[in-house]
């Protein structure tokens, strides 16, 4: 199993990024994939999730309306397109998969990291 992120970086506030997350050795189609993410000193919190078919999404409050979370069960990725970004954006960010129906088989990547700074 396999999950990989990438589209982490450096950006100003206010601009965007896209993480996607690529993964292999499980089937895409029955998991449930969410983003979290762990800033220094801070437990991880959950950013967005969506569910295996796509057809049902979740952010969190403080990046409503800014983040998006989208999958393609044909290439197994799922994404996170992040704008207007801000300081308090700033952590790792992490991939996880869920099975929809065994809830402890979860999957998780190895983050990619995302700071906001000016």
């Amino acid at each position: 199993v396999q999950l990989v992120e990438s589209g982490g970086g450096l950006v100003q506030p206010g601009g965007s990024l896209r993480l996607s997350c690529s993964t292999s050795g499980f089937t895409f189609s029955t998991y449930h994939m969410s983003w979290y993410r762990q800033a220094p000193g801070t437990e991880r919190e959950l950013v967005a999730r969506i569910s295996s078919t796509g057809g049902s999404t979740n952010v969190a409050d403080s990046v409503k309306g800014r983040f998006t979370i989208s999958r393609d069960n044909a290439k197994n990725t799922v994404y996170l397109q992040m704008n207007s970004l801000k300081p308090e954006d700033t952590a790792v960010y992490y991939c996880q998969a869920q099975h929809l129906l065994v809830t402890t088989r979860t999957y998780w990547g190895q983050g990619t990291r995302v700071t906001v700074s000016s």
